[in-house]
């Protein structure tokens, strides 16, 4: 048989760890939660691996990001426009992700946290604790978040799971290695691109025993809750899937009309090749040639525009997954009874913001990002299994996004230019 491939690998765990958890659950055929600790050990193993990639993952993805930025002969004019475009569409995705969390609560039912229906340990004192310190705080709040950002100790701070401090530190470092003399500099760069690859490389392996990992985190909650998780599942699966049509219609739409001066639907037509390529594949790297084609023969944007702009964004500019990032957060949080002050708010936008552009090119890259928001505002990271059951749809739909973003950000720049050489 042909391998298959990880989406229909996780699918069909999901399904099998349905039946298996039904089957040990406390009405099943083989009696009260039988094999409950097997399915905990095994959902638990393949957590601890993602966890495991964090820390060097984060450091070496956003350093090696931000020296190739800041090392790229382009980066003048063009360079500016690009990035500026990147980071504020990034960040409206994140606030949509935020206001449409906020509205529609399906962390929530009936006013109560869905934790207990999604076997979520609501009583530990870990979980106690974050409550009462959020709780306690207000906006004054976010200036202790400045200064949680300068670490005394780098690696105490990554030691600790101080994730804001290590990215801030990944920043500078990233930034000033490429002010150093050219022979220094390019022995750093081609270390911590070598480090990046390699923790990517250690994050796929991980990944492939996501299907096993899945099917015990499912078949556990399942075992102890029956089907009672589904609902607050779908909730959330509709609640993300709106927020990311709303981004596409809407924001990209409105930024093509007028800074692009191109209508949405004929621009959205031309580049269906690439999207679909992009949703069916759920990478951005590996649809880049399509969307390059669309942009250039369809759309009729310049070779020097979109070899510099959808190159770039294929990088460092993720809207979807910045959004869902944010989304997945606050439900979690919603879900553990946690009410998050405007500061806590400021915290996750600002660490979604920039892990969408540190981790971008990395299967499961969502996942990682999800784990370092759920480390900075205290909740555990054991929650993310629950995403895995809904995360490859979603994961489809939020790389034609990510996609679709950059061929905004490409028709923009170009009509900027003064190019008219526009076929739409």
């Amino acid at each position: 048989m042909p391998k298959l491939q990880l989406h229909w690998q996780i699918l069909i765990a999901i399904g099998l760890a349905a039946v298996a958890g039904w089957l040990s659950g406390p009405d099943g055929a083989l009696g009260p939660l039988v094999f409950s600790e097997a399915y905990d050990f095994v959902g638990t193993l393949f957590l601890n691996g993602l966890k495991m990639v964090i820390v060097p993952l984060i450091a070496a993805s956003i350093i090696s990001s931000i020296a190739s930025i800041g090392s790229s002969e382009d980066l003048g004019r063009l360079g500016v426009k690009t990035i500026s475009y990147y980071m504020a569409t990034s960040l409206v995705a994140i606030l949509v992700g935020l206001v449409f969390v906020n509205v529609v609560q399906p962390g929530l039912r009936n006013g109560e946290p869905v934790g207990a229906l999604l076997n979520l340990d609501m009583n530990s004192d870990a979980i106690a604790g974050t409550i009462a310190n959020a709780e306690g705080r207000g906006a004054a709040d976010i200036l202790g978040i400045f200064m949680d950002m300068v670490p005394t100790n780098v690696v105490q701070a990554a030691a600790d799971n101080q994730m804001l401090a290590l990215i801030f530190f990944s920043l500078l470092f990233g930034y000033f290695m490429t002010r150093i003399p050219a022979r220094q500099g390019e022995v750093l760069i081609l270390f911590w691109q070598g480090v990046s690859e390699t923790m990517m490389k250690v994050t796929m392996w991980v990944m492939k025993f996501a299907p096993i990992g899945v099917f015990g985190l499912v078949a556990d909650t399942v075992a102890n809750t029956g089907f009672a998780a589904l609902m607050p599942m779908l909730w959330f699966f509709f609640t993300v899937l709106f927020a990311l049509m709303f981004h596409l219609f809407v924001v990209l739409g409105l930024l093509v009309r007028i800074g692009g001066k191109v209508g949405p639907i004929k621009h959205l037509k031309a580049m269906l090749p690439g999207l679909l390529t992009a949703f069916s594949t759920a990478s951005s790297s590996a649809s880049l040639p399509v969307n390059m084609e669309c942009m250039q023969k369809n759309v009729g944007v310049s070779e020097r525009i979109s070899s510099f702009v959808q190159p770039l964004g294929a990088t460092i500019n993720m809207d979807g997954t910045a959004l869902y990032e944010c989304a997945a957060a606050l439900f979690l949080a919603q879900a553990y009874g946690l009410h998050l002050s405007l500061g806590t708010q400021f915290t996750v936008v600002f660490i979604a913001l920039l892990t969408s552009i540190g981790v971008a090119g990395i299967p499961a890259a969502s996942l990682v990002a999800i784990a370092v928001i759920l480390t900075a505002i205290g909740l555990p990271v054991e929650a993310i299994g629950l995403l895995l059951v809904t995360d490859r749809v979603l994961d489809m739909v939020r790389t034609s996004i990510n996609v679709y973003s950059d061929a905004c950000c490409a028709t923009v720049i170009a009509r900027s230019e003064k190019e008219d050489g526009f076929l739409i």
